[in-house]
């Protein structure tokens, strides 16, 4: 008898406990769990046309998320998803991200166009991508190891306008070749520590 009031005890104290829970709303990782299908496990991508989130500052993040949401940066997607959040819950998604390490990846990238890149980043990128692209400035995403397809992307529809470029990095890549730019997005994949 003494063990089934036990039993019933734990069980009424597991309810009660699960209803606390549910009440208090999801947690930052609770949210981001969404996010590892495309994105991957703690914001570390496995796809090579998705980014990887993970070191991201949480300004870049909210920021893309915000346009998104709004509409205003173009999407397959994520501009759905978005939509589903409210902007408390885009600044908690932000902040996990924003805590994680950056995900490195490993990727065959031309080494004659990462070596070109990478004098490239130092002179005209370096003022706003840190490190090598390892950190962003403010609303600067995390360019390192990003994967080469999900920059080539990225790079463009900011060139054909279909994503409005900032004017401080337009000032930058605007005067560069097409191969330039080429070489800047192979030194940004090669990153990898």
């Amino acid at each position: 008898m003494k063990q089934r009031w036990s039993t019933l005890a734990l069980a009424v104290g597991a309810l009660t406990i699960s209803a606390a829970a549910s009440a208090a709303g999801p947690t930052a990782a609770m949210l981001s769990n969404a996010c590892a299908g495309c994105h991957g496990t703690h914001g570390g991508s496995a796809g090579a046309t998705m980014p990887s989130l993970a070191g991201q500052s949480k300004t870049a993040i909210v920021d893309a998320m915000k346009k998104f949401k709004s509409g205003e940066r173009p999407a397959t997607v994520m501009g759905r998803l978005a939509k589903g959040y409210s902007d408390e819950q885009i600044d908690m998604i932000g902040g996990f991200f924003a805590a994680q390490k950056v995900h490195f990846t490993h990727q065959t990238v031309d080494a004659a166009k990462a070596a070109k890149g990478a004098s490239l980043q130092e002179a005209n990128c370096s003022r706003c991508h840190l490190e090598d692209g390892k950190e962003g400035k403010d609303d600067t995403p995390v360019m390192a190891s990003q994967w080469l397809p999900y920059l080539q992307i990225q790079m463009d529809l900011y060139q054909s306008g279909k994503r409005k470029m900032p004017e401080k990095m337009a000032e930058k890549v605007k005067p560069l070749s097409k191969e330039d730019v080429d070489a800047l997005l192979h030194f940004y994949a090669s990153v990898n520590k």
